[in-house]
């Protein structure tokens, strides 16, 4: 029934006034971490984290890993096609992200980047604080391909997703003595929450109206979580569960607060957490038979436990969409849709 719902809305903006226009946005420009990396770890030698291996794209086209991390679309994916694009911004280190493919926005992603530069420099990620710096390259090649005054009404009308902020605590918080000694998760919290409004004023300045953020997703419920924190428990762990709801908190107070802060802006949050966690605790609501295990077969140690083990590509499990999660910590694509159906939901304040 939701589904139905956001299709009829979005289906009425895109035929507004009569005409039918071929995207409800002119652009999806989106930076952030592995959940909307669709292949710029794969050009970086040092990054720790890649999805370039089977079993990653099993269900994506020509069933190759493009840098993906699930078996197939992720929620932008599913988001850009909701919103009438035929086709995905390529990862903005390949060759593609040139010329007309511009035109339809771009992707900062890198998986590992996190809210904090510190957690992504310890994985050698695209740290949020150069996405913004390639955002403003990105700005200039636009106007080459556009011409000034049409790059100026792209990146204006454009939806810009932030996604990011799980590793800060996965990768970073929880198992940093000094970091965690520094801060407790409140004042932890707060320091985040100040580099997303810092960075969203930043995008206020260089032309972005219509933003989106990602919530927290449930911390404690994710197989890699529950592996390491759950003490052989096989429920989700409370205490990480808490973490990201007090992050949660303080993101939706500081959207308020930039929306006051700032003329013509619009931020929606994009709560992930709930339906995650829905999908999780009872997955035979929606259809999946299997969230606590992950399809693919996953590492045993290190960062390795987060995702699927190349040298087991043939341990995939035999129907990804009954399962919610894919790997260690990201979604399958039958999850996704689920996923992505609560964030246009959400974001459809933006478009109008």
């Amino acid at each position: 029934m939701q589904r139905r719902l956001v299709l009829l809305a979005l289906s009425l903006l895109l035929s507004w006034g009569g005409v039918v226009q071929a995207q409800v946005v002119p652009a999806v420009i989106s930076f952030g971490d592995s959940t909307i990396d669709v292949g710029n770890n794969n050009y970086l030698p040092g990054a720790v984290f890649k999805a370039n291996y089977a079993p990653y794209g099993e269900n994506f086209r020509r069933h190759k890993a493009t840098g993906r991390f699930s078996d197939g679309k992720i929620v932008t994916d599913v988001t850009s096609e909701t919103l009438g694009f035929e086709g995905y911004a390529p990862p903005y280190l390949s060759p593609l992200a040139s010329g007309k493919n511009l035109l339809a926005g771009a992707n900062f992603g890198s998986a590992a980047s996190s809210y904090d530069d510190d957690t992504a420099a310890m994985y050698d990620a695209i740290t949020l604080s150069q996405q913004l710096k390639y955002y403003k390259e990105y700005q200039s090649k636009l106007a080459a391909v556009a011409g000034r005054r049409g790059a100026r009404s792209i990146l204006a009308d454009a939806l810009y997703v932030i996604s990011t902020g799980t590793g800060d605590f996965l990768q970073n918080y929880y198992h940093n003595a000094s970091l965690s000694a520094r801060y407790d998760v409140d004042r932890y919290c707060d320091h985040l929450v100040r580099i997303f409004s810092g960075f969203t004023d930043e995008l206020y300045k260089l032309g972005a109206r219509r933003i989106g953020v990602t919530s927290m997703p449930p911390l404690g419920c994710l197989p890699a979580s529950i592996r390491l924190y759950g003490k052989g428990r096989s429920g989700c762990v409370r205490r990480l569960n808490g973490d990201a709801e007090t992050f949660n908190r303080k993101l939706n107070a500081t959207v308020a607060a930039l929306v006051k802060r700032h003329d013509g802006l619009k931020v929606a949050v994009f709560d992930i957490y709930t339906p995650l966690r829905e999908l999780t605790e009872n997955p035979a609501a929606q259809g999946f038979s299997e969230a606590r295990k992950t399809c693919c077969r996953t590492g045993k140690a290190g960062t390795r436990v987060y995702l699927c083990d190349p040298a087991t590509a043939v341990g995939m499990c035999r129907n990804a969409s009954s399962y919610v999660y894919f790997d260690g910590v990201h979604p399958s694509e039958a999850a996704n849709l689920v996923i992505a159906d609560s964030m246009v939901s959400a974001g459809i304040g933006l478009l109008t």
